[in-house]
């Protein structure tokens, strides 16, 4: 899979941009604020329909423009689709593909898949917990686009049945009576829609843990004697449901998650803190509050691992995602942004041999000379508001 063609149209910084594109390395090198990394953002919101830098669409619409567009063209085993977005703040987003227009802008979902390695990401193992998740359901999205729907339908059931439990908690507290029977209607929604969410995860996490383990050893190793020797890495799902959640699930070669047997437990689970969200007016039981905890050796990653362990756990994070797509029968395109500025000289060497032999490889940099000689091939300076190949 690679991205023949990109073109945007009032896209963050660029009134206008066209790049033609081929299979193997393409490095865009220039300044900061020249605006390289806004190309690549482009390409992955083509495959994901979202920023990895920002949470809502509208910055992604330059300053004084009514909308943007991009549109990327896309061969994957031979065939290409042309997909197009246009981003309009305040109003619903439009997509189209090979120039029909399309339903939902989500239906574009699939057609492209990309990893991408950023700066922010880690904030995946330093941030707090939602951060985690986004990291999960972002992964399940790419390999399954239903969970586009799915996560959008728990959040919807979740916002709904957090507000009335604020407003039945406020009348509990102020003598009246909660309307239980409609929050029991809502526990069956959130219950349903969860634990289809839940079983995703679970199995997600369970097929990604021996590539995180892998990965991990690939990018730390190390033959300087002088060195500790390196911790093994390992992901686990921690789940809401604590010990009610059924045996198995979450671990290599456990069993398959069951949905009707998740969404019992969660019933069970929202039944008996019932008192408690009706206290607290928020709902304690569900994925909104599940994490993904990173561990290095018996040790959570976040707190005890150094800078460069934390990048190292990082960026097997982002391989593990690769080879699981991989395996999933799509290799994505890989985008390194502004990534080998962040990592010492042994990192970068090894991300860039683990990295070479990818079908399209993006990477951006301020300085070419932050570009491991492994990952030489097509460049493009990037400056002044236009993209000019460096022949």
């Amino acid at each position: 899979m690679y991205v023949r063609h990109l073109q945007v149209t009032d896209f963050r910084s660029w009134p206008h941009a066209d790049l033609a594109l081929e299979p193997g390395i393409t490095v865009l090198v220039g300044s900061n604020g020249q605006g390289k990394t806004n190309l690549v953002e482009a390409i992955g919101y083509v495959a994901t329909l979202g920023s990895h830098r920002v949470a809502t669409d509208a910055p992604l619409v330059r300053d004084g423009a009514a909308r943007a567009v991009v549109r990327a063209a896309v061969v994957n085993s031979g065939r290409e689709l042309l997909v197009e977005l246009e981003i309009t703040p305040g109003k619903a987003n439009r997509a189209r593909i090979n120039r029909g227009a399309v339903a939902k802008p989500r239906d574009v979902l699939g057609i492209l898949r990309t990893v991408l390695f950023a700066p922010e990401d880690l904030s995946i193992v330093r941030g707090d917990p939602g951060e985690r998740r986004r990291f999960m359901d972002d992964l399940l999205v790419s390999r399954s686009p239903r969970y586009a729907g799915v996560r959008a339908d728990y959040d919807r059931v979740l916002k709904q049945r957090s507000a009335l439990l604020k407003s039945a908690g406020a009348a509990r507290r102020g003598g009246g009576a909660a309307d239980v029977r409609t929050l029991e209607v809502w526990d069956g929604h959130l219950a349903r829609c969860g634990a289809e969410l839940l079983a995703g995860r679970l199995d997600l996490v369970a097929a990604i843990a021996p590539h995180v383990t892998s990965a991990y050893a690939n990018v730390a190793a190390t033959d300087e004697a002088t060195l500790p020797s390196v911790r093994v890495a390992d992901v686990r799902y921690r789940s809401s449901l604590g010990e009610s959640l059924p045996a198995g699930y979450g671990v290599p070669l456990g069993k398959a998650a069951d949905s009707a047997e998740l969404e019992s437990a969660l019933l069970t689970e929202l039944e008996r803190v019932r008192p408690q969200e009706l206290e607290r007016g928020v709902s304690l039981v569900g994925p909104h509050r599940d994490d993904l905890e990173l561990l290095l050796g018996d040790l959570p990653a976040k707190g005890y691992a150094s800078h460069g362990e934390s990048w190292s756990f990082v960026l097997a994070l982002r391989l593990a995602s690769y080879h699981l797509l991989t395996e999933d029968g799509a290799e994505p395109v890989l985008i390194l942004d502004d990534v080998f500025a962040e990592l010492d000289r042994r990192r970068r060497a090894r991300l860039a041999d683990l990295v070479a032999g990818a079908e399209q490889v993006l990477v951006t940099a301020a300085v070419a000379e932050d570009v491991p000689p492994e990952l030489a091939g097509a460049r493009f300076d990037v400056r002044e508001g236009e993209v000019r190949r460096v022949e």
